[in-house]
């Protein structure tokens, strides 16, 4: 096989990747997780309750409108660690899951 033919299959392969990869957000799943592992400190959508200021940490409704939180700034946000938060272990399809839903609460939810 030639270079060019290799490069050509490594960058089809690297894309295939990317796309498989990009399908496993789940936002369903990633409101679950919110639930379980968020809901604690933050009001993960308008109609979840609030856990008030106790926590000051901000609602996810909030965050999804935030213009420097896109979907990959989340994603970094949660694979960092934060001396607010507790050091929660999520698998990358968590993050992504978790990410997407918070980015799906700027559609649905306006004011």
């Amino acid at each position: 096989m030639t270079a060019l033919k290799r490069t050509l299959v490594l960058i089809a392969s690297v894309g295939f990747v990317t796309t498989a990869r990009a399908q496993t957000a789940d936002p369903t799943i990633g409101r679950r997780l919110a639930e379980t592992t968020c809901a604690e400190c933050h009001q993960i959508d308008a109609a979840a309750p609030d856990p008030g200021p106790r926590t000051g940490a901000p609602s996810f409704v909030a965050v999804s409108r935030m213009s420097a939180m896109t979907e990959l700034a989340i994603k970094v946000f949660l694979q960092t660690s934060h001396p607010t938060m507790p050091n929660f272990v999520l698998t990358p399809d968590e993050i992504d899951s978790i990410a997407a839903y918070i980015k799906g609460l700027a559609r649905k939810e306006r004011p």
